[in-house]
């Protein structure tokens, strides 16, 4: 910190304009001051400063004694950004510039003088006179021995959390776990619980099968960036925008006015809202540094949606209702912790919010979100086991709310009570699968949020004119679309664990039909067929490579490929396809209408896309590992 002492005999100032965004309005008693005999006290905040009291104190004190030598009876702490290139971001400033006149302030005030502070963020005018004595102009130069600056928002510190954890059966009753006697049938229940309750360590040294799957299509960590970054081929792109298509379907379900919307990712840590809402997330944050601020990569949609509901104008009349955005969203993970198409540091989350009247509504809502939530679940073959956080105050009045859902579920659900720290939440829940080597891994989610309204100032009006805030609620109803499609694949590795042929949704399969033809003469034939299927958005390519058609029937099934169709001579002839279907050993006769029916009616309510590639094998580079 550096700061110049002016001993004057007259000082005023007026404060004109906010010189940065987001600062607090100045009391009217504040925007303007005239006194006489002061030591002025211009002052910058430089990077290294902290806002540690015993070393603001040692700055106070040598203040306090500059003014007692020149005899000052006022003293105005002034923040001056022009005595060092070495500023603090200006959220940072102005805490350490409040602390400092708190300090100055209490011990001031005690010694008779009167203390003074200018506004921190604004354009002000100013006239000083100095007296002109040994004393009267005085500079000095401060640094922490901890020279750090904590840009960050420090985590909440509370003196214990409480976790109570109990077991909600279907039937209603409430047991303790270590008293649950789990039976067959609930075995993923109680993988989920040894791991969260008893903390056991999730079975580990095998490799799991969808990491081949990973690289069969595409999606791998690429190594030019930070780990945990993912790139994604020309078949992953495909499954990645379908599922992205696919997240504003099933969104559009929730059957209230939905509204889709898109914003940047970076958000400034000097907003309270943002710096509010951060504390919960400390380390895991992504942040960058500009000129002016600290900037957040954001670790959810939470930010912009909010951002702009706020400056909506809502009547009660308007709600439900909910907002979506597809949200590259970021979180610190720590290296040893990230998984492929699973634990991120950059991922892609669907996330919709739900602004409702109040609690009541809020739990009807959450009965839709938790119905659509297990039905797309179910749709994959897999099912959820759940882990309910909530507050003491909601479970114990909110506990009939609980068995419902637990009745919904059809077997037990595991709620961990939590106390002793301040959530903007009262109900977050983990919807888990359980994964090939039995680990359970969360997909979807959803939370009841009662804080977040009132954070980002985002009201609606009641009937009789006075404004509410709304009840929010949050939830991803697929997962990320990293996550959603590491679900597929689980299915799969589940299949072939299970000694079935593995696959992909016919919707999902980046290439939906293959057409071989015998030779070069039937490849006119082909591509005829390929735009009667292009026709219908069916994605459809041509191996007309030199290679021998068993050799190429291989390679088509190694990537999964449902529809496979060898076309020669007798195909050309007939109209009727040789059509070989992915899981069936048995060679299907079908014609080219009978093949695009049967494929519209497996990938009926699901989104499409074009191929992303050549249609022609011959003019595509071999750009994926060979698997």
């Amino acid at each position: 910190m550096r700061i110049l002492l002016i001993h004057a005999e007259r000082f005023s100032y007026a404060v004109r304009e906010p010189a940065l965004r987001e600062v607090p309005e100045v009391p009217e008693d504040r925007r303007s001051l005239a006194v006489d005999n002061a030591l002025v006290v211009f002052t910058t905040v430089e990077k290294w400063d902290a806002e540690d009291s015993e070393y603001l104190r040692k700055i106070v004190n040598d203040v306090l004694d500059v003014a007692r030598k020149v005899k000052a009876s006022n003293v105005v702490l002034y923040p001056y950004a022009h005595l060092s290139s070495e500023l603090a971001k200006p959220a940072v400033a102005m805490r350490i510039f409040q602390k400092l006149e708190q300090l100055l302030r209490e011990q001031g005030e005690k010694e008779g003088f009167k203390i003074f502070a200018a506004p921190f963020g604004y354009y002000k005018a100013f006239e000083i006179k100095c007296i002109g004595h040994p004393l009267a102009e005085l500079s000095r130069s401060y640094r922490p021995e901890k020279a750090e600056q904590r840009a960050l928002p420090v985590q909440e510190q509370v003196q214990e959390v409480k976790n109570t954890y109990l077991l909600i059966t279907p039937d209603g009753r409430i047991v303790k776990p270590e008293e649950y006697k789990f039976t067959e049938a609930e075995r993923d229940v109680e993988i989920l619980v040894k791991k969260e309750v008893f903390k056991q360590e999730l079975p580990g040294g095998e490799e799991p099968r969808y990491l081949t799957y990973c690289k069969k299509f595409g999606l791998e960590w690429e190594p030019l960036s930070d780990i945990g970054h993912m790139r994604y081929g020309p078949e992953a792109c495909i499954m990645f925008d379908l599922v992205e298509q696919y997240a504003w379907q099933v969104a559009k379900r929730l059957g209230v006015p939905l509204f889709k919307i898109r914003g940047t990712n970076m958000f400034r840590l000097s907003s309270p809202a943002v710096a509010e809402h951060a504390k919960l997330f400390g380390e895991r944050m992504y942040m960058l540094e500009t000129d002016t601020d600290t900037l957040v990569l954001r670790y959810a949609a939470c930010f912009q949606q909010f951002s702009m509901v706020s400056s909506w104008v809502i009547s009660y009349r308007d709600l439900p209702f909910a907002v979506i955005e597809i949200a590259d969203s970021y979180r610190y993970e720590q290296p040893g912790e990230t998984v492929l198409c699973f634990r991120l540091r950059k991922f892609t989350m669907p996330d919709t919010h739900i602004f409702t009247h109040d609690l009541e509504e809020a739990k009807q809502m959450c009965m839709k979100v938790h119905e659509i939530i297990f039905d797309e679940i179910h749709k994959i073959g897999l099912d959820y086991v759940s882990l309910y956080n909530v507050t003491r105050e909601f479970f114990e009045q909110h506990v009939d709310f609980l068995k419902e859902l637990a009745k919904r579920e059809g077997k037990p659900i595991l709620v961990n009570i939590i106390e002793g720290r301040k959530y903007y939440w009262v109900m977050n829940v983990e919807f888990h699968i359980i994964d090939e080597l039995e680990r359970p891994r969360e997909i979807a989610t959803m939370q009841i949020d009662v804080g977040n309204a009132q954070r980002f100032g985002i009201v609606y009006r009641t009937p009789d004119g006075q404004m509410r805030h709304p009840v929010i609620i949050h939830t991803a109803l697929i997962g990320s679309v990293e996550r959603y499609i590491y679900a597929i694949f689980q299915r799969a590795a589940l299949d072939e664990k299970q000694g079935k042929i593995p696959r992909l949704p016919t919707w999902l399969a980046p290439v939906q039909v293959r057409l071989i033809p015998v030779s070069g003469e039937f490849l006119k034939y082909c591509e005829e067929v390929a735009d009667k299927l292009e026709e219908h958005r069916i994605r459809v390519d041509i191996d007309d490579r030199e290679e021998t058609v068993s050799k190429k029937i291989r390679e088509a099934e190694k990537l999964w490929i449902p529809y496979i169709v060898v076309i020669g001579r007798e195909e050309t002839s007939t109209g009727k396809l040789t059509v070989r279907i992915r899981g069936d050993k048995t060679l299907h006769k079908m014609s080219l209408d009978e093949l695009i029916s049967r494929i519209e009616e497996e990938t009926r309510g699901y989104p499409k896309t074009d191929l992303y590639m050549p249609r022609r094998l011959s003019m595509r580079p071999q750009y994926r590992p060979i698997v």
